[in-house]
């Protein structure tokens, strides 16, 4: 089971500020989020996702484990 927290337009576009989700085998970045656009197809619209591993941005090669805590979010610019 994971964590996973929604920011922003991405907590629009899912419906969901956070929930928790089964991970029956560690993944990466990667194949994690081909398998949450399918969950929410809403996403495919989002040109750039971000991902936060246990509080840390990571790449997308990255392995997400059981029990590990996940935050999605857009990029943000500041002005």
């Amino acid at each position: 089971m994971i964590d996973i927290l929604y920011f922003a337009r991405i907590a629009e576009l899912t419906g969901k500020r956070k929930e928790q989700l089964p991970l029956p085998e560690s993944v990466t970045v990667n194949e994690w989020l081909t398998q949450l656009n399918a969950r929410y197809p809403a996403l495919s619209d989002v040109r750039v996702l971000k991902v936060a591993v246990n509080k840390k941005h990571v790449p997308t090669d990255t392995l997400i484990h059981d029990r590990d805590e996940v935050a999605i979010f857009e990029p943000v610019t500041g002005g």
